[in-house]
């Protein structure tokens, strides 16, 4: 005998059955009213998607190689401690995406022309090349929401944008 609740709330109800509990008849409970967990649930299925679009590229599996790619693209001599601050990561975290990307020919360090002691990053030949195909890839996200209309993406695009650079500005915290 199972104890099940629907979901929404409301009674919970018995039933014997000899099938078990699927998915989709969880009651959720506290986390059907908690942001972070959709936030996290969703990320993890988007990357999934992601990853397995990206296949065997350089950039498949791990958090901030992407980004960092088109940051260090769309701004040539970026510092890796600039791109941490955007992508919320630690210097540490940083430290191994670039020697990551580094050691793969992506992307090269120079010593910083306005302080001898900071690093700059700029795209190699490969990691341009690179950019232009995961652009493209990228561009395909929004297969994975298919299902929503276009009102309502944007709408939610609009919301999260608005809560990540308050965070980003606020240094991840959330204000």
């Amino acid at each position: 005998m199972y104890l099940l609740r629907r979901k929404g709330g409301g009674m919970a109800e018995t039933m014997e059955t000899r099938t078990a509990l699927r998915a989709d008849d969880v009651d959720l409970g506290v986390l059907d009213e908690t942001l972070s967990f959709f936030i996290r649930s969703i990320n993890i299925a988007v990357t999934r998607d992601l990853n397995d679009r990206l296949g065997a590229l350089d950039l498949a599996r791990g958090t901030g190689k992407i980004t960092t790619l088109f940051l260090v693209e769309n701004h040539p001599g970026i510092r890796p401690s600039v791109i941490a601050d955007v992508i919320l990561k630690d210097r540490s975290a940083m430290g191994r995406i670039v020697d990551d990307m580094t050691g793969a020919g992506l992307i090269r360090r120079e010593v910083a022309e306005s302080d001898q002691r900071a690093q700059a990053l700029f795209l190699t030949d490969k990691g341009a090349e690179l950019a232009i195909t995961v652009r493209r890839i990228v561009r395909q996200s929004r297969d994975f929401f298919a299902g929503t209309d276009d009102a309502d993406y944007a709408e939610v695009l609009r919301l999260l944008r608005k809560i990540y650079w308050r965070v980003v500005t606020n240094k991840g915290i959330a204000a």
